[in-house]
């Protein structure tokens, strides 16, 4: 992409020769923050006005904040310790308030000596710190502050106007640290080029980004504040509709081969054998799929459903037609346990249509085969064959997939399952084996709202199947707070038993393995001696190994417990789940292995332990393994977290409700949106800083449509290089590949 340089070079000066190397080593290192431009676009979290004091009732855990309160008393304490034998060690307790709520803030040893004489009762102040809980209240130990007299020249240069903003910060800079930084920077905003058409910014009644800068750093009234959100808000939509409108547009004019199944080919055949008729929602989207198909470029198609909705089945057929138009399909699985489960499903639902060229195979079978890392030579040889002679229409597979000696004879379709659980690269890869790009079909089993699926899989068409099959069971779920109701624990070993004896199965499932080589003392520490939250959180986790150890010689002796987990080879990974399907194992003990496309209807209650471990989705997952036939479900969350915790707060909204895109709305609110255009969103800093995708569903409808227009009207940009500065920034090559490659 051709960038005009003079467009870019104010914003683009390092921090460090603006701010002096040290200051601008932090913002690098914690905030990733290394121009002028970075800075400028690192918005304030909030604002707090002079006479108004924050809800300290509603702070945070584990979070680093900023509050701005008053000193209602402070004391210092002496008391003898290790390092003080006679009683001459020094804790100073300052309490502080807003009227909503008080908190703690601890001072220890030499650390006691300045805030003793500054922070007096009466005083106000910004503190900034970490929230943690100590003896069930809350406290900010060592915060730094910033005293708030109103009459010291610094102070009053600094905060002009009634508006604080505080910044998302750190603990090696705190939130006025980085305010008096962008006091030095705000001047380049100036400089900002706007990236909106004039047309549609004048449209929509929108300031310019220079006036939008300078007021959501130093806005003067609350207005202000809502006009440089309104603008930043629909810039960041829009620089990422853009993007995506032209990823689109590109595979647009990619060519590939229609695929139409034969009137009386192979899908006919595998319908007239299903013993169930297909849902509303299956038939509809398959519609989609086959439309998408029978045309001359690529499908890109996200197929997303709730747990146990039937996605698989869909797929399958969608692979099955490609076969029957003279193709071949593969689906790339995240793990070997999940290949092995799709290979045993799909050829156990297509019976003798899965036998081609075998003595027993129906007339127009095809040949399914299982491709992974560990087959022995002589089986690998033969999948490697079948596929590059075409004998085999459907290969089932892990990344050994991708790898350069897997040749296709002409490979029409890609499933890829669990789309997050696969780099770019990969998908890319096994795209690139087809003589032409072959149709790509993405499924993912959690859930995504609307908004998500239009940023994060804005290129892609999306179906969406929230009907359960006729005969899914429904699934109840308890919390289980281990520590302060030990005999909750103890009465869920004695469901699980119950279970059993009533001809079921049940699973266990544990955060880690318990034979971490890596770490030969992993899980040997005791825990601390601090209360609630921060004992549960300093624990190691719970591992497999030891809680099937505990369980067999324990609560669940007698009955037959086997484990599983990732670091097992694969024969005996492959051995465990079929004792498992079989009915021969009563308990599986696993980690999260289990978590995707495993199905064994027989097992009807789960006991995860140290729940709060785990993210909302996987939860949401991992629960979707029981209920699947027809017998109910039970599915025990077991945390040590105490009761006001947010984790136990999570914990309660997954058990209050079987809605997966519910559920994936709470965990987007908590965990934040991640980097929306990051690899697999890896947690790395957002390219959304403004945006929340929940709330603003409408503002990104919006964005997407102007996109598109703009777009066809000028897909390379020529007549808008502000717009294509901003493309660049947004996309460093990086990201850029990553919106490529799809």
């Amino acid at each position: 992409m051709d960038l005009v340089p003079a467009l870019r070079e104010p914003l683009e000066q390092p921090l460090k020769s603006v701010l002096g190397p040290p200051t601008a080593k932090v913002m690098a290192e914690h905030l990733g923050l290394h121009t002028v431009g970075d800075l400028l676009h690192h918005y304030p979290r909030r604002y707090e006005e002079r006479g108004q004091l924050t809800h300290l009732a509603d702070l945070p855990m584990d979070e680093h904040v900023t509050v701005v309160a008053q000193v209602a008393d402070a004391r210092l304490h002496t008391f003898a310790s290790s390092r003080a034998p006679r009683g001459k060690g020094q804790r100073l307790e300052v309490t502080i308030t807003d009227g909503s709520g008080r908190l703690q803030l601890v001072f220890f040893g030499n650390g006691v000596h300045k805030p003793h004489k500054e922070l007096l009762p009466g005083t106000r102040a910004m503190f900034a710190g970490k929230v943690s809980v100590f003896n069930r209240r809350l406290q900010l130990a060592h915060p730094a502050y910033e005293l708030l007299r109103g009459d010291s020249e610094e102070s009053v240069e600094t905060w002009a106007g009634a508006l604080i903003p505080i910044y998302p910060a750190t603990a090696k800079l705190e939130s006025w640290k980085i305010g008096k930084a962008l006091q030095t920077v705000l001047p380049g905003a100036r400089d900002a080029v706007d990236p909106l058409p004039g047309a549609l910014r004048e449209g929509r009644g929108m300031v310019p980004l220079p006036e939008a800068l300078l007021k959501i750093h130093r806005p003067q009234t609350r207005a202000d504040i809502e006009d440089a959100r309104a603008r930043l808000k629909w810039d960041e939509a829009f620089v990422l509709q853009v993007a995506l409108a032209r990823r689109r547009h590109a595979d647009a004019l990619l060519p590939a081969v229609a695929r139409r199944p034969r009137p009386d080919g192979l899908l006919t055949a595998f319908d007239d054998r299903l013993p169930f008729t297909l849902t509303e929602g299956q038939q509809k989207v398959s519609k989609e799929i086959f439309d998408d198909l029978a045309t001359e470029h690529p499908m890109h198609r996200l197929l997303q459903g709730e747990v146990g909705s039937g996605k698989t089945l869909v797929a399958l057929r969608a692979m099955l037609a490609v076969v029957d138009a003279g193709g071949q399909a593969a689906m790339l699985a995240p793990t070997e346990v999940l290949a092995q489960q799709h290979h045993r499903s799909v050829t156990e639902m297509m019976g003798e249509l899965a036998e081609g060229g075998m003595l027993g195979g129906a007339e127009n079978a095809t040949k399914v085969v299982l491709l992974t890392g560990s087959m022995g030579v002589a089986a690998r040889r033969q999948a490697l064959l079948d596929l590059a002679t075409g004998e085999a229409g459907v290969v089932i597979g892990t990344h050994a997939l991708i790898e350069d000696k897997v040749q296709f004879h002409d490979l029409g379709l890609v499933v890829v399952d669990e789309q997050h659980r696969f780099g770019v690269e990969q998908r890319d890869a096994l795209r690139g084996k087809g003589k032409q790009p072959p149709h790509l079909l993405v499924m993912t089993a959690t859930p995504i709202p609307r908004t998500v699926a239009m940023t994060v899989f804005g290129d892609l068409e999306t179906s969406v199947l929230d009907q359960l099959p006729a005969g899914r069971s429904p699934i109840a779920s308890h919390v289980v707070p281990a520590a302060d109701k030990p005999h909750f624990l103890s009465r869920a070993w004695e469901r699980v038993r119950e279970e059993v004896e009533g001809g079921h199965q049940a699973y266990v499932v544990c955060p880690r393995i318990g034979d971490e080589e890596d770490d030969p003392k992993a899980g040997k520490k005791k825990p601390p001696a601090a209360a609630g939250e921060a004992d549960a959180e300093k624990r190691p986790p719970l591992a497999v190994l030891d809680v099937a150890d505990h369980l067999a010689k324990g609560p669940l002796q007698g009955l037959r417990v086997e484990v599983l987990h990732g670091r097992m080879q694969p024969d005996d990974k492959d051995a465990v789940m079929r004792r498992f399907a079989a009915g021969e194992t009563d308990v599986l003990v696993a980690t999260t292995v289990i978590e995707v496309g495993v199905n064994v209807p027989n097992a009807t209650a789960m006991v995860i332990m140290d729940a709060d471990r785990f993210g909302v989705s996987q939860l949401h997952q991992l629960r979707g393994r029981v209920g699947r036939g027809s017998a109910p479900g039970l599915c025990l969350l077991v945390t040590e977290m105490p009761e006001a915790s947010p984790a136990r707060q999570r914990l309660g909204a997954v058990a209050a409700t079987l809605d997966g895109f519910e559920l994936s709305r709470i965990d987007l609110e908590q965990r934040r949106e991640g980097d929306v255009l990051g690899q697999a969103q890896s947690g790395t800093r957002s390219s959304l800083r403004m945006l929340t995708v929940i709330d603003d569903e409408e503002i990104i409808a919006e964005a997407r449509e102007e996109a598109a227009a703009v777009v066809a009207a000028d897909p390379e940009l020529e007549r808008l290089p502000g717009l294509r500065t901003a493309l660049a920034a947004l996309l460093d090559d990086e990201r850029e590949q990553y919106l490529e490659k799809g």
